[in-house]
């Protein structure tokens, strides 16, 4: 492990810079998911029972370096203090005499929330100037925001190398598990890459492939993968344009040794809404006037026995139209089939993505599976196998 952890810092005492990311959903001023707050309080309560200071750093929307009122980060504190069963104050800014007088006035057990760091335009070009006067306000640098760990922005780059730094629980938890689907992982490893477009998820699946024993094509990507290998997938959602780069993936699992698993039998309906008339076909049998919405019980029979193969899975992208019954069959079915081996230890299974993560939520597996990534375009980026410059920064 190159990074250190709250573990390895003496906290007493001291003020502890903690970048969070608590990005939240809002609607008519009041939180509406608090998900992002409550897997931060592990961090923020280790440092309080060591008798230090968290000051928590934070972006809220993007103000693109402006003070924008509807972006400030003091309307969450009701919502911020129930997760994490402290008392948090409010500085006006990130940086200078409102953050400093803030900072001085902490007292012990209290949690420092700065205003949005992303009212200045130097956090997003990590200027070395304003990650300075943030360092001015703390003694330790404990970077929990493994969500914004892709962007090298002041306060989850630049920061880090000024003061000793460390990871959070929450960034050492979404490390730990990474490293475990992805770093060395036991074998065999299976995949499940979904979503509407292969054009999106290029590096991820070139990546993958060399990666992993079975990759697990869905989504509206698995028509694209149909189409090039000249299936009439009808009406589908499918990049007609992406054929020859699909041949080359495909071509590409070959050389590694990656079995590619594509829909046997689909979903059809001739209209994407709630309770469409619909059948299921093999994968070359769509009428031209129809559409593929989901993968079929073959398929989803044929992705549980790699399942039961594996040792370890990676998630990202659901199987089908998930946002609307009945097309959202073999993403629930796949996801329990993956919760109940996780459940019976005989599956590290770790999932991640925006759509990945409302799929799993909606099919009630998340909670038995092994680690469910708050992260989007970080822990896709991880997938690629890039370097993420705020966990680089830790090093």
């Amino acid at each position: 492990m190159a990074w250190k952890t709250l573990d390895d810092m003496d906290l007493a005492g001291n003020r502890v810079l903690t970048r969070v990311d608590i990005n939240v959903p809002v609607e008519d001023g009041q939180v509406t998911d608090a998900t992002r707050m409550e897997r931060i309080a592990p961090t923020v309560s280790d440092i309080l029972k060591a008798g230090g200071h968290p000051v928590l750093l934070a972006h809220f929307g993007r103000p693109k370096g402006q003070r924008v009122a509807e972006m400030s980060l003091q309307p969450l504190i009701p919502a911020l203090e129930k997760a994490l069963g402290a008392n948090v104050v409010f500085a006006a800014d990130c940086v200078g005499p409102a953050a400093e007088a803030a900072v001085a006035a902490l007292q012990p057990g209290q949690v420092l929330l700065l205003e949005n760091t992303r009212f200045h335009p130097g956090e997003e070009k990590n200027d070395a100037d304003l990650a300075a006067d943030m360092a001015r306000l703390g003694d330790i640098y404990c970077n929990d925001a493994f969500s914004a760990a892709h962007r090298a922005h002041a306060s989850t780059e630049a920061l880090a190398r000024l003061l000793p730094c460390c990871a959070g629980r929450l960034m050492q938890a979404e490390l730990s598990a990474l490293e475990a689907a992805l770093g060395a992982p036991k074998r065999p490893v299976v995949a499940v890459v979904g979503g509407a477009k292969v054009s999106t998820k290029l590096e991820l699946l070139s990546n993958l492939v060399e990666k992993v024993d079975v990759l697990v094509i869905g989504g509206g990507m698995a028509n694209t993968f149909l189409a090039a290998q000249g299936i009439d997938v009808g009406k589908s959602l499918c990049e007609h344009e992406m054929a020859g780069t699909v041949k080359e993936i495909v071509e590409k699992a070959a050389q590694a040794g990656c079995e590619l698993l594509l829909p046997r039998d689909v979903v059809i309906a001739w209209e994407f809404k709630a309770g469409a008339k619909n059948e299921v076909v093999m994968a070359d049998e769509c009428p031209a006037d129809a559409m593929i919405l989901d993968a079929g019980p073959k398929s989803v029979a044929h992705i549980a026995r790699a399942f039961e193969q594996a040792s370890t899975l990676i998630w990202n992208g659901p199987l089908g139209a998930f946002e609307i019954a009945p097309f959202d069959a073999a993403t629930n079915a796949a996801a329990a089939q993956a919760a109940q081996l996780s459940k019976e230890g005989k599956l590290v299974s770790v999932a991640g993505g925006g759509d990945t993560v409302a799929a799993l939520n909606k099919s009630g597996a998340a909670a038995d599976f092994t680690y469910i990534s708050t992260a989007g375009g970080a822990f896709l980026e991880w997938m690629e196998g890039k370097v993420l410059p705020g966990v680089a920064a830790l090093s």
